[in-house]
């Protein structure tokens, strides 16, 4: 068993104008409901790469002049504030290649400096909010842990390229990088600079493999030291590569639109695609775009992905036994572990 395993059984778990690129990134988030504009842009000349986070309060402490919660009809009026303490939108923009982002983050400070954070990344499809009710769970047991649930872009997260086009590459590498950006950020925003606290990054599926890249490659803030660990959930490289041919009878089995985020909420449950009605209640949702028929569709196109789906999961194996840090694998059963995990696991 790991350092990490053990861990977790001993704690019950155990100044620069804004560029025409914010208009557009403006543009798209008034396309998807409750993503809620950034407030203020107080961006930074102290170096090419500026920052600036904006936190939306819960909605009984709204300051004079933010901007409206979403209406009753909004899928993104979900109480968020049920599983965390706070949620950020991150500006970034990089002066030497004009890239400009907004990131989209919930977050729940550590109580102390020397008190771990967890960094949940979600799988192609989903968000930040897929993680609730572990969040939950995760403070019961351990109530001074931090816990900090990213998005991606195209899951919530929204990047634009210097040419004011937006940046839909999906390559893990990107996701890496902008995984670390939103730890960054945050830090930054909550005044973690000083002392960054030691980082447990958690990952399911596609998340894993963001996860394990981030861990490889040493671009998290603190370098590979500050990675106290890393816990990778329902994915290997060999099972993974091989369902990749079955993405399309898969995708083509979902719904494309639903009447109502209610019935996407019934239809994950009844497809069993979730099991949990708690989880699904407090995730789906956040999935969805609203339409101007009123109608509601996936908010991320997986299908789109499909380039990238081959980079996911190639090398993963090496990556997660070779990266710096504890590790925690979580399957459904040893018999899906491929050859490289197999012989690991008996070293």
């Amino acid at each position: 068993m790991s350092d990490l395993a053990k861990t977790i059984g001993k704690t019950k778990l155990g100044s620069k104008p804004p560029s025409s690129n914010t208009n557009k990134i403006a543009e798209i988030l008034e396309e998807e409901p409750g993503q809620q504009q950034p407030i203020e842009d107080d961006s930074s000349s102290a170096s090419s790469v500026s920052s600036t986070g904006t936190v939306v309060p819960p909605s009984t402490q709204k300051q004079p002049g933010a901007a409206a919660p979403p209406t009753a009809a909004s899928a993104a009026n979900v109480d968020w504030t049920r599983y965390f303490a706070q949620e950020l939108f991150l500006e970034h923009r990089d002066e030497a290649t004009g890239e400009h982002a907004q990131y989209h983050v919930y977050v729940t400070p550590p109580a102390t400096p020397k008190t771990p954070l967890l960094v949940l990344h979600h799988g192609a499809g989903s968000s930040a909010l897929t993680w609730a009710l572990f969040a939950l769970e995760a403070r019961r047991l351990m109530p001074e842990v931090g816990v900090l649930a990213v998005e991606a872009r195209e899951h919530g997260s929204v990047v634009v390229g210097g040419d004011g086009g937006v940046d839909g590459s999906m390559a893990v590498a990107k996701l890496s990088a902008d995984l670390a950006r939103m730890i960054a950020l945050t830090a930054a925003r909550l005044g973690w600079t000083q002392r960054m606290p030691q980082l447990l990054l958690v990952g399911h599926s596609l998340g894993g493999a963001v996860v394990v890249e981030a861990a490889k490659s040493g671009v998290l803030p603190g370098g590979p030291a500050g990675v106290m660990g890393y816990a990778v959930l329902d994915v290997v490289e060999g099972s993974a590569m091989d369902a990749l041919k079955h993405m399309h009878t898969y995708l083509s089995t979902r719904p494309s639109i639903f009447p109502s985020p209610d019935a996407a909420i019934d239809w994950h449950i009844r497809s069993r695609t979730l099991r949990n009605p708690d989880s699904a209640r407090a995730s789906v949702p956040s999935l969805l775009r609203r339409l101007e028929s009123g109608k509601w569709v996936w908010k991320t196109d997986l299908a789109q992905t499909e380039p990238y789906w081959t980079n996911w999961f190639e090398g993963m194996s090496s990556k997660f036994l070779t990266a710096r840090g504890a590790k925690l694998l979580l399957l459904a059963g040893t018999d899906r572990l491929d050859k490289e995990l197999m012989i690991g696991q008996m070293q």
